[in-house]
């Protein structure tokens, strides 16, 4: 009896470790990359609907993975964020970083090469009104809010890259945070600027014959003598349009974006961003000609666009037919300044005036 009993306490033993395998197999032969198989047939019982086309549908972005009728939220898992960074971070940052790199090397060798445009002539001392002082304010107005909203988009393109690893958290964050900001509020004013620009100037940018030939000489690069132009050369046509078209797509870009209580969906908002992005860059990589050109590029440009007027010489050389249609107008330079000293007198003194 006493050996029976004992055959009996060993073999409930082994029964029980038997028992406690065997039940502990379903969790072990779980299926890869998912939860438990008795997890699953669980949930399963529990929420009928959640079969494997279900789980299929959540891992491939599929509309309609949860109840919710909420714009963004009727999708479990965005697949398109993925698809949207990897776009940013593989192909419209380094693109980004080539263009950019490209324009600033091109300008570079440039100027080794050839260097910048001298006056042929020694300057008369008269002077012609070739900006008025709206088109300067327009233009200052533009060109600065253009600068401000370049540096902090590039910061918030790349600056996660080279800032971040070197400055503390909190730091990092408000810089971040600050550049956002101002990028954001500073964009719907360069907008309005943008629209004041091409209303003004656009009388001036249709394209003619002396253009075309103008292009044929590379803008004096090409042959001897510098081409003919009018008020504006094929050149500073080219950028207005380049301003105009690729300017009003990162503007109404920028808005969709910065306005995301109309409606738009989030696949939207991630195409906008990336429109807007490959758009400001590619301006951005122009702009660094049109700057070169306007001061270091060519002697007299940026004179100009600072004071307002062009010694005769600047004029006769760059824009000869444009000259000859207003060089009854120029005036000496003492002339010049006497009247801008009058003009300070009278609006310190607004009484004489009177």
């Amino acid at each position: 009896m006493k050996y029976r009993k004992r055959n009996r306490g060993w073999f409930s033993l082994v029964a029980l470790l038997l028992a406690g395998c065997l039940f502990s197999l379903p969790s072990v032969a779980q299926p890869q990359g998912g939860p438990p198989a008795d997890a699953r047939k669980e949930l399963m019982q529990t929420l009928p609907g959640t079969t494997s086309d279900y789980w299929r549908n959540v891992q491939g972005g599929v509309t309609g993975t949860t109840s919710s009728r909420s714009p963004g939220a009727e999708t479990l898992i965005m697949v398109q964020g993925e698809q949207w960074r990897n776009w940013r971070n593989h192909w419209v940052s380094p693109g980004g970083l080539i263009a950019l790199g490209g324009s600033a090397a091109g300008i570079l060798l440039f100027w080794l090469l050839v260097g910048p445009v001298k006056l042929e002539h020694p300057r008369t001392g008269r002077k012609i009104e070739r900006w008025t002082r709206m088109d300067r304010t327009i233009h200052w107005y533009v060109a600065s809010l253009f600068i401000i909203l370049g540096f902090t988009g590039l910061m918030l393109l790349y600056a996660k890259w080279f800032l971040q690893p070197i400055l503390p958290g909190g730091v990092w964050a408000a810089f971040m945070t600050a550049a956002k900001n101002i990028h954001n509020y500073l964009g719907p004013l360069f907008a309005l600027g943008l629209l004041a620009m091409i209303l003004k100037w656009i009388r001036h940018n249709a394209f003619n014959r002396v253009d075309l030939k103008w292009f044929a000489k590379g803008g004096g690069i090409v042959g001897k003598g510098h081409p003919q132009a009018g008020y504006l050369n094929g050149g500073e046509k080219v950028w207005f349009w380049i301003v105009t078209f690729v300017g009003l797509t990162v503007v109404i870009s920028g808005l969709i974006a910065d306005f995301p209580n109309f409606g738009q969906s989030r696949e939207t908002m991630q195409i906008t961003l990336l429109v807007h992005g490959i758009g400001a860059l590619i301006l951005m990589a122009a702009s660094f000609g049109h700057i070169y050109i306007g001061t270091a590029g060519t002697e007299g440009a940026f004179e100009g666009m600072k004071t307002g007027y062009v010694d005769e010489s600047w004029a006769k050389q760059h824009h000869d037919l444009w000259y000859h249609a207003v060089k009854d107008q120029a005036i000496d330079e003492a002339e010049l300044e006497a009247r801008k000293a009058g003009n300070s007198q009278t609006a310190a003194n607004p009484t004489q005036a009177s």
